[in-house]
């Protein structure tokens, strides 16, 4: 098998980023229109807001309960086919939400959507340690970056498509059903979740059509544990289990903290707009300012890692950037508290491209569990967001979106100074004089 940065050719180095710069696209997509979700399921459905923020837990819970599954696939299947099989799950789970939303059944909703999940928890235990890999892992902030623009790109676009498809005119139904009998009110509530069926059946159609071309497509084979050795010192072949590198399991809860302020800052900024009393028509569109915000801050860390700055290093400031516009959002009010939230996603653009690269580094054979278990962690996006939905039921929500943020983004702030170094320098240590023994 040939890994594009080892003596492939270039051609095919930058036709695999464009492939995956595809995929990245796709998930980006289907991944942000649960911001806009939320909102739609609480009128569809007819349930309260708790109830309403099951759709993005059931979507993040699916990750983990199938990354791990999802490692021994890729073991057996490989990367590439991985990567098919993930969407055309994601392709069965988009005509699942289709059709149970028609019939306005929630719990079948909710299961199209976890099955959705399912698919990209295979996709990106594929893809984020597949693009990771397929050049210098000092350099892989950079090539995430782009993937981030792709995905950042179409998450900006998704609550435009679905806002115009189908969440047109919520805040007129919304009246309208306020003043209508029995009878038209459950016509209405009809008619509004059926306008969700098409296009879903369409993004379903289309994730099967990309699932077979992923298939037959130029795109390589990488060995993680060819890849991503330890450099040369030998230590993670003469490990034995992944409780050896203790760097992954903190990375892991680095990235539950962090998708739990992406997800709060990108689909609750709905929810957050709406309790200063926003009208939907507006807050709706919310979710597209804060992947704004995100998009340039992957340009500019495109730009900067590593010529200016280390992965780690722009991790750090990233976290205290965090806290900061975290406070400005407590201690502001009405749009200008909802822009400071928006403003977080500059804060957390560039957390994931720097967190995945620094927890796997130098797990060879270990790679495609340590990535399944990192991917696990992306269940921070349904606990967090969750007890957000449920806490500021009873207190001051802008308090309980402080007290859920602060400390997320100071342990990731730990995990930049110090948590991705942990047992690596005792690895490499070990590895020096084993080398200097012999």
């Amino acid at each position: 098998m040939s890994t594009p940065n080892t003596g492939g050719p270039p051609q095919r180095y930058l036709g695999s980023i464009a492939i995956v710069g595809a995929l990245f696209f796709i998930f980006g997509f289907v991944t942000w229109l649960n911001g806009p979700l939320i909102s739609f399921a609480q009128l569809a459905f007819d349930v309260n807001e708790t109830a309403a923020f099951l759709i993005p837990f059931a979507f993040y819970i699916s990750y983990f309960c199938l990354a791990l599954p999802s490692s021994v696939i890729l073991k057996k299947t490989g990367m590439k086919k991985g990567m098919a099989l993930g969407l055309f799950l994601m392709a069965v789970g988009a005509a699942l939400f289709g059709e149970f939303t028609t019939q306005r059944w929630y719990p079948g909703a909710l299961t199209g959507v976890f099955v959705i999940g399912a698919g990209l928890a295979v996709l990106q235990t594929a893809v984020n340690p597949y693009i990771s890999i397929l050049g210098p892992i000092d350099g892989a902030a950079q090539r995430i970056a782009v993937m981030g623009i792709c995905n950042k790109v179409a998450g900006i676009l998704a609550p435009i498509v679905l806002g115009a498809l189908v969440l047109h005119g919520m805040g007129d139904l919304t009246a309208q059903i306020a003043a209508a009998d029995a009878a038209g009110k459950q016509a209405l509530l009809n008619a509004f979740a059926a306008r969700i069926h098409t296009p879903y059946l369409a993004m379903a159609g289309a994730m099967a059509v990309l699932a077979v071309g992923i298939l037959f497509s130029p795109l390589p084979d990488v060995r993680a544990e060819d890849a991503n050795a330890d450099g040369g010192d030998g230590a993670s072949t003469r490990k034995t289990s992944l409780f050896q590198f203790p760097h992954v399991w903190l990375g892991a809860l680095c990235i539950f903290t962090y998708v739990g302020v992406e997800v709060m800052a990108g689909d609750a900024i709905g929810t957050y707009g709406h309790g200063f009393g926003l009208p939907l028509d507006q807050t709706k569109f919310f979710t597209s300012f804060t992947l704004g915000a995100m998009l340039v801050g992957y340009l500019v860390g495109l730009v900067t890692i590593p010529r200016f700055i280390s992965q780690e290093r722009y991790l750090t400031y990233s976290a205290v950037l965090g806290v900061a516009l975290t406070i400005g959002a407590y201690l502001t009010h009405g749009i200008v508290s909802v822009g400071f939230v928006a403003a977080l996603g500059f804060a957390n653009a560039m957390m994931w491209p720097a967190i995945f690269p620094l927890a796997i580094r130098g797990l060879g054979r270990f790679t495609e569990y340590g990535s399944a278990l990192l991917i696990m962690g992306i269940a921070g996006g349904a606990t967090i967001p969750l007890l957000f939905a449920a806490l500021k039921q009873h207190y001051d929500f802008q308090a309980v979106f402080a007290l859920l943020m602060i400390p997320c983004y100071l342990y990731i702030l730990y995990f930049a100074l110090r948590g991705y170094r942990v047992g690596l320098r005792r690895s490499a240590s070990v590895g020096a004089a084993a080398t200097q023994r012999g």
